[in-house]
């Protein structure tokens, strides 16, 4: 026989001879568990539950699960012991990123409605027939800006005859005290002259104020939002003679309720990521001010934020989503969620690829996890900076396996 044909035959036997071996120690991991398992389920885990006793439970599941990792350890010995062995396995193929300090801020996210508290009904203050609208819906007006006439019943002439009533008193007054300076007259004549003309000037002072209130004026610059009554309708004080509705929406804030366990979180002065789902808008803001009660019904505080409007886009009562920043740090650790896995035991671990060389070996690491936004978590212990995490391939690996990085 030929050396080609010599050589042949030594990989063909070699190859079946490893391929064997690999699947004896599969067969041999493979039957350990299944006779762990089986025995157990067949006898002894039959009759804990049947006896009830919930501490025998606990006992045999604390048992069942030290096996299981002792099993779940000695294949990943026999697995990387094949690897050493075998230079023709097919390693993992795996993705990897370096873990670095960044700026990790949190948000609370909150449903909120947006109020201003310039936002009011205008009533009539005084009966009659609505005279004259001087405004329209839509209509943007300024303080003390005269809105509406109402009918006053005559009394502008009444005001009229004491206005006139008022002057000839003052004169009357004013020529006595001339007399009484003279020594002219009597001191009483001089003091009911003068009382005479202070009662008609309170007089005119008084009809003015009601006939004030014949007309309906803006109490503050803002829009004409709604003129609900029409030129010639009777009106008068109280519910149902609403004339207007008038709003700023320049100082508009948004109101939301804030979980008590964010109340050393959520303080004034945070800053606030603010999304109106209807606008398909977001703006930045701050919290402008706390509430110092907590509601025993939701157990929760208010919390009021100030917004800019400059469009008048935003509207009162309209839904914002708000993003409050309740925590920040300068330097975490963030890797994403799909590379965090859960033993057993209950606890997280990801996978960190240890470089030995031109290989690389994947670690199990437990790790304990802070906060979460978005698709990455805060890592609080188990992995350092400038760890290499397995993402691609994280699910597939096993602890002390030999993989191969293709990054």
């Amino acid at each position: 026989m030929d050396l080609r044909k010599k050589s042949i035959i030594i990989q063909q036997v070699t190859s079946y001879y490893t391929y064997n071996m690999k699947k004896f120690y599969s067969i041999i991991a493979l039957s350990l568990l299944l006779v762990s398992c089986g025995s157990s389920e067949n006898g002894s885990v039959s009759q804990t539950i049947e006896s009830g006793n919930l501490e025998a439970i606990r006992n045999m599941k604390a048992n069942l699960t030290s096996e299981l990792n002792v099993i779940e350890s000695d294949l990943a010995a026999l697995e990387a012991a094949i690897a050493s062995l075998d230079s023709s396995e097919n390693l993992p193929l795996v993705t990897t990123f370096e873990v670095q300090p960044q700026v990790f801020n949190h948000y609370l996210d909150l449903q909120g409605n947006v109020k201003t508290r310039e936002n009011v009904l205008l009533y009539p203050e005084m009966a009659g027939t609505l005279l004259s609208v001087k405004v329209a819906k839509g209509d943007r007006v300024s303080k003390g800006q005269l809105l509406a006439v109402i009918d006053n019943g005559g009394m502008s002439n009444q005001l009229s005859q004491l206005k006139t009533q008022a002057a000839l008193a003052k004169t009357t007054f004013e020529r006595q005290a001339n007399l009484w300076k003279q020594k002219i007259g009597s001191e009483i004549q001089y003091l009911q002259a003068k009382a005479q003309a202070e009662a008609q000037a309170n007089a005119v002072l008084q009809l003015e104020k009601v006939l004030a209130k014949a007309q309906i004026t803006a109490p503050f610059s803002g829009v004409i939002d709604q003129v609900l009554k029409d030129p010639g309708t009777v009106v008068s004080p109280g519910n149902g003679s609403e004339v207007f509705r008038l709003i700023n929406l320049s100082n508009m804030y948004i109101d939301v309720d804030v979980p008590e366990g964010y109340l050393g979180a959520v303080t004034k002065g945070k800053k606030v990521g603010v999304y109106f789902p209807v606008l398909q808008d977001s703006v930045n803001a701050v919290v402008r001010e706390t509430g110092n009660y907590i509601n025993p019904n939701n157990r929760s505080f208010s919390a009021e934020i100030a917004i800019n409007n400059p469009n008048g886009s935003i509207k009162p009562n309209l839904n914002a989503r708000v993003h409050i920043n309740d925590y920040t740090n300068e330097n975490a650790l963030l890797i994403p969620q799909s590379v965090i896995s859960e033993n057993a035991a209950g606890e997280q671990y990801a996978y960190v690829a240890e470089l030995n060389g031109d290989a690389a070996v994947a670690k199990r690491h437990i790790i304990t996890t802070g906060k979460t936004q978005g698709d990455y978590v805060e890592i609080i212990s188990g992995i350092n900076a400038g760890d290499l995490i397995i993402k691609e391939g994280a699910r597939s690996v096993k602890d002390a396996q030999a993989v191969k990085i293709l990054n």
